[in-house]
């Protein structure tokens, strides 16, 4: 079943990179009769202080002001194709001169032999194998992606392009990488071809990358990983990289795994060490469709998981504004809708009404249970009704956008889509 759900993920990524993109929120006037609508709003963001604090940034941002913004998402096979993240990334950076920040943290998924968003791309040689902290039978030191590539072999040429198929009018650029990697190993390094574009080397231990400051500003680079030590066990791990330049504004960093649950993720040893390198102004946890997917699953252990992730969030930054989604409507082995994301459902609320958190219930907003039938009917799920289609990712992502403006609006007491406006017509 992995193997064919992983093949599926790939034909929907090569559809949507071959699909011109308009970032227009057209989507949510084609009033569709079994979404509920009014369900469209973020929950008790008014008992959560960090939001405030987060949409007096934003709002800073939106007028032109500058501000660094820095917003995670996680999640699992939605999050890893970077689809609609991507749209919300694209409407946030786009709505003023100076919201646009840096790419950050991206991984190469090619070299681990899964899905690759379209809006960036890797090129690389040698043999690499990956491995995804979503997969029970594997097992390798992972960090805050959720996946590690394991090289063996000699040499192993990678390009890396911040923009790929046009899919960002505004293109991104970098004037340092950071490279993670299992660097309290000496058995490989990393060279570059040239060697004149390497300004300044830092090495942090603790959190296992190799930071190079550049002496220009680039959209794409090359490098190689190059054995120095020929022992037996040699082997380098590729965690992660991460494209950075001088700019303010927002980033929005995604970290999925197809697969993946909070259980999954609780493997990933250097998730904490690697998250404490930022401090998260916005971190939307998508969590939850994978946990619910078999009908061993065990409530209890999910609340528990999920508020491990929700205590880790606060320690990188106690005044983080968290917003708990509930999952989408789904089948079971596409035969039966899963009557157990309603339970998940129940934990979500209850633990945003302990931690004073927010939530955007898009299970309700769907439609509630079996609600997967009638989008899959209207074409905008797959046969799996666990996915989406183009359309369907396009509305997911524009009705977040607008509950996420509605919010922002109310809280600073603005003009009713007065933000919205502005971001869909910069």
């Amino acid at each position: 079943m992995m193997k064919h759900r992983e093949l599926l993920y790939c034909l929907l990524l090569l559809s949507f990179s071959l699909i011109a993109q308009d970032y227009t929120l057209d989507t949510v006037r084609t009033k569709y009769s079994f979404v509920n609508w009014e369900a469209n709003k973020i929950k008790f963001v008014k008992k959560a202080p960090s939001f405030k604090k987060l949409f007096h940034k934003l709002d800073v941002v939106a007028k032109g002001g500058k501000e660094d913004i820095h917003i995670f998402h996680i999640g699992g096979s939605h999050i890893q194709a970077d689809i609609y993240s991507n749209r919300l990334r694209t409407y946030l950076q786009h709505m003023s001169p100076t919201s646009k920040g840096q790419r950050g943290f991206i991984y190469p998924y090619r070299i681990a032999s899964t899905n690759n968003p379209s809006n960036y791309n890797v090129e690389f040689d040698g043999e690499w194998k990956g491995y995804r902290c979503s997969i029970r039978k594997d097992s390798v030191a992972w960090g805050m992606s959720g996946v590690t590539a394991v090289f063996k072999d000699s040499i192993s040429n990678i390009k890396v392009k911040a923009n790929y198929r046009g899919y960002d009018a505004q293109h991104y650029n970098f004037n340092k990488i950071r490279i993670f990697y299992d660097n309290w190993s000496n058995d490989y390094e990393i060279y570059f071809k040239e060697n004149s574009i390497i300004a300044n080397t830092k090495i942090n231990k603790k959190a296992h990358y190799i930071e190079f400051t550049l002496t220009k500003t680039l959209e794409e680079l090359e490098f190689c990983i190059q054995r120095v030590i020929n022992a037996e066990n040699s082997e380098f791990l590729m965690m992660g990289l991460e494209l950075m330049n001088d700019n303010s504004g927002i980033e929005y960093t995604t970290i999925g795994v197809n697969g993946a649950s909070f259980d999954y993720y609780s493997r990933c040893h250097y998730f904490e060490e690697q998250l404490m390198l930022y401090k998260p102004d916005l971190f939307i946890v998508s969590v939850g469709t994978n946990d619910a997917y078999h009908p061993d699953f065990r409530p209890e252990s999910y609340r528990a998981s999920y508020e491990d992730l929700i205590l880790t969030v606060q320690k990188a930054n106690p005044d983080c504004a968290v917003l708990l989604t509930v999952p989408n409507d789904s089948y079971y082995k596409k035969q039966h809708p899963n009557p157990r994301t309603r339970i998940m459902q129940k934990i979500i609320y209850e633990l945003a009404e302990k931690h004073k958190m927010a939530v955007w219930d898009f299970y309700e907003i769907m439609g509630g249970f079996n609600s997967s039938r009638d989008w899959y009917q209207h074409k905008l799920m797959p046969k799996d009704r666990i996915h989406f289609t183009q359309l369907g990712y396009r509305i997911k992502a524009d009705l977040l956008l607008q509950a996420i403006t509605n919010s922002w609006e109310e809280s600073l007491q603005l003009e009713h889509n007065s933000v919205l406006n502005q971001i869909i017509n910069e």
